[in-house]
């Protein structure tokens, strides 16, 4: 905002200001005792057939509230944010107290309204104001009714002003909360169990990320925000519990961009019994299910492109994606570490020379070719090396029974077969703790307690983790995670 804007919008202040003291003065400012009979959209659709000779058989008095969001002359529109409305309030008509009221409304303030509802001669549904009440006064003016708040900095920092100014973004959010809906009927019809799982920990684990730390005061001890739900969830399979999910917060304390939040919604979901192959097809399911029920189509449009859910999702093996999308003719590159070293380098991807095949050759993966999967793909043949809660595959035990799912080039779910084995876990939580010890703060800690768990017996399981946050972003069409949370995270407006 300029200087000459913010100079402007001061003394639009001001002036709603000296309104807000004269309607103190009167006893008018913020009552709380009007009840509106019906929201201002609800009026609307009950009442468009009605035309003009029809309302006027029968007396249809009603109550309305909303925030002024047009004002022309006696002509006032209101929205509660189900739908405008137009209210007709005649000087003439009213008695004199509520005529004067009528001097000190501005765009924004939020009034309730009595009356009778009409048409105009256009054929304009219409409240035929008798009583009026100011019951909340905006001291702020709102953004240009044109062109809303285009600032996009500001529409994350005041989204209060985001969701009052843009209906696009209040139909985002809208579209959002049918997404979540829709999820949580698909899982219950399949006999999935919605669980609650701490979000504060003794030992963060479940995912290999930084967690954000904190102190629990009464116990004196140390606690982290969970990173992931995992390791509690498949306690519950421990404990009898054939099919779980949970839709919570995970918290990791990682930058910021376009596509990451250190607060974000995950879904995750446990099946005793199921395998990773059994849950792309799950995953594939509850896609095309959700995009139907939020959506009512499957082909959904992406940055100018479309993207249709309703086909077989491509499945390709890592190795396979990393021949494919880097044009590499002979896998022989890909096999040993000089070998990767050398294909790494040849394609400019940055990597550490302490790193292993596994990592190695998923980061040419992440760096090449992640960007480039923009049709639904399953990704599978993860390396042991990275995926230190999985199963090993049977045939080949240097890598897991692992996929990712990826859309427009970014990953949407992560799931495998469930490892187990006591043994075997606890031999890769001593392999991740030693990473840690070397310097790296996103690698897993020992969870002693979990190892227990697994000793009194887990049976055979598939989970899987899927983002929330990336998933509304697909199907609204939306570029940054941003977009698609009420309330980002951001830097303060003001540092220091």
């Amino acid at each position: 905002m300029s200087a000459q804007d913010g100079d402007f919008e001061h003394r639009l202040t001001a002036e709603r200001r000296r309104k807000l003291a004269l309607l103190r003065e009167r006893g008018r400012a913020y009552p709380n005792d009007f009840r509106p009979s019906g929201g201002t959209g609800e009026v609307g659709e009950n009442y468009a057939e009605h035309d003009a000779a029809s309302l006027g058989t029968k007396v249809r008095q009603v109550s309305l509230a909303g925030r002024i969001i047009r004002m022309r002359g006696p002509f006032v529109v209101i929205d509660d944010g189900s739908g405008p409305i137009q209210l007709y309030l005649n000087k003439r008509q009213l008695p004199p107290e509520l005529a004067a009221l009528h001097k000190l409304l501005d765009l924004g303030d939020i009034i309730g309204a009595t009356g009778e509802l009409f048409r105009t001669g256009k054929g304009e549904l219409t409240l035929r104001v008798a009583e009026f009440s100011l019951l909340g006064k905006s001291l702020r003016p709102l953004p240009d009714k044109y062109r809303g708040l285009t600032d996009t900095e500001l529409r994350y920092r005041r989204r209060y002003v985001d969701l009052i100014a843009n209906p696009e973004t209040r139909q985002r959010f809208a579209l959002r909360s049918r997404i979540l809906r829709a999820i949580r009927g698909y899982f219950e019809d399949r006999g999935f169990m919605e669980v609650e799982t701490p979000m504060l920990q003794l030992i963060p684990g479940g995912a290999a990320a930084r967690p954000f730390a904190t102190h629990h005061n009464s116990l004196d001890l140390p606690m982290y925000l969970r990173v992931a739900p995992e390791l509690y969830l498949k306690r519950l399979l421990v404990g009898g519990y054939g099919k779980v999910f949970e839709l919570n917060r995970n918290f990791r304390n990682e930058g910021l961009s376009p596509r990451h939040n250190p607060e974000f919604t995950m879904l995750e979901f446990y099946q005793a019994y199921a395998t990773y192959s059994d849950f792309m097809d799950l995953t594939e399911d509850l896609l095309r299910t959700v995009a139907r029920e939020a959506l009512e189509r499957t082909r959904i449009h992406w940055q100018g492109s479309e993207i249709d859910l309703a086909g077989e999702f491509r499945r390709l093996s890592l190795r396979e994606s990393v021949l494919e999308y880097c044009a590499i003719s002979d896998p022989s590159q890909l096999a040993g570490l000089a070998n990767l070293r050398s294909a790494a380098t040849a394609l400019e991807v940055s990597f550490d020379p302490a790193w292993g095949e596994g990592k190695l050759l998923l980061e040419i993966f992440e760096q090449k070719v992640e960007p480039k999967l923009f049709e639904p793909t399953f990704i599978t043949g993860y390396p042991t090396e990275v995926s230190p809660l999985s199963r090993r595959n049977d045939e080949n035990p240097e890598i897991a029974d692992r996929f990712e799912l990826f859309i427009a080039g970014q990953e949407l779910a992560n799931g495998f077969s469930e490892l187990n084995d006591p043994e075997d876990q606890a031999e890769r939580f001593r392999t991740q703790v030693a990473k840690r010890e070397s310097g790296d703060m996103e690698a897993m800690y020992f969870d002693e307690d979990y190892i227990t768990a697994l000793e009194y017996g887990m049976p055979p399981a598939a989970g899987e983790g899927l983002g929330i946050d990336r998933l509304v972003m697909l199907l609204s069409d939306s570029p940054s995670i941003k977009d698609v949370l009420l309330f980002p995270h951001m830097r303060p407006e003001h540092a220091g």
